[in-house]
């Protein structure tokens, strides 16, 4: 029986920068084309396993998983996490020596997430690594559950409040040895879906971001509703950190810095071959 595309299923985070450019697409806000969302919100890591498990039409990713993945799912053109000074930061309670975070505890947001490679390209030797719920990495450290926390997302935000202190940004490290923005997450499609459908999709995905971008106070009851009773200033900072110009298309420069970091992972033996065309086209 052939397949009805109408009703694709859809993952995403309750992170800020995702309900802000998904409000529009999931609530008929905008054109969808005919096509209606079943929606799966989880963690990055969450969504990271749901894509290796192939049973998702649509999903937020983050770039490190992708990576892995570039043969199953193409990435769109709209709805990128790419910046400058966003990437995830190490953090513990005291300052540490490189000796000191090669051999410490460090809780990680995920094995797939673009944090952890990071991690790993500046502290290679860096291996006593445990997954926590990325909201939860502060406590941990704070605990003594680890002696460090790689934090991502609105964490950036509140570490210097529970008395953390900044061991090393990573996404200054990253732009700062190779002059490009940082891949954090993107949003891709799954390649057994047919050519016409994932431009469509990538369409879509183009207007949602455009509306939120030209309609926030519409698509903010949305972001608060799942922002953990997060204040409106943190919120719009998170937002203003992870949702920009590379979000409504990637352009030369974005493909330029994940094309960059897929041959380092890749001359690195971190993954193995990726796609020839990465991109939806």
């Amino acid at each position: 029986m052939d397949r009805d595309y109408s009703k694709l299923t859809l993952g995403f985070s309750p992170c800020p920068n995702d309900t802000f450019i998904f409000d529009a697409m999931v609530h008929g806000k905008i054109d969808t084309e005919g096509i209606e969302f079943d929606v799966f919100m989880e963690d990055v890591e969450a969504l990271n396993q749901r894509a290796f498990a192939g049973d998702i039409d649509i999903t937020k990713l983050s770039y490190h998983a992708f990576a892995h993945l570039t043969h199953n799912f193409a990435l769109l053109n709209a709805g990128s996490a790419l910046g400058n000074n966003c990437g995830p930061l190490l953090v513990s309670k005291k300052p540490m020596t490189s000796d000191e975070i090669t051999s410490a505890r460090i809780a990680i947001p995920g094995k797939m997430t673009t944090a952890n490679f990071l991690l790993g390209l500046a502290f290679p030797e860096a291996v006593n690594k445990h997954t926590v719920l990325f909201s939860d990495i502060e406590d941990a450290v704070l605990r003594g559950d680890a002696d460090a926390g790689l934090i991502i997302h609105e964490n950036r935000f509140t570490y210097e409040q529970k008395d953390l202190v900044r061991i090393i940004d990573l996404g200054e490290f990253w732009e700062s040895t190779t002059g490009y923005p940082i891949p954090l997450g993107g949003i891709v499609v799954n390649r057994n879906l047919p050519d016409d459908v994932q431009r469509k999709v990538d369409r879509i995905m183009r207007r949602s971001v455009e509306f939120a971008f030209s309609n926030r106070d519409e698509v903010m009851p949305f972001v608060r509703c799942y922002a953990q009773a997060m204040e409106d200033d943190v919120m719009m900072s998170h937002i203003g950190l992870y949702v920009n110009d590379y979000t409504i298309d990637l352009g030369d420069s974005g493909k330029g810095a994940i094309k960059y970091m897929m041959d380092v992972a890749s001359e690195k033996g971190l993954i193995g071959k990726v796609s020839d065309n990465l991109f939806v086209s």
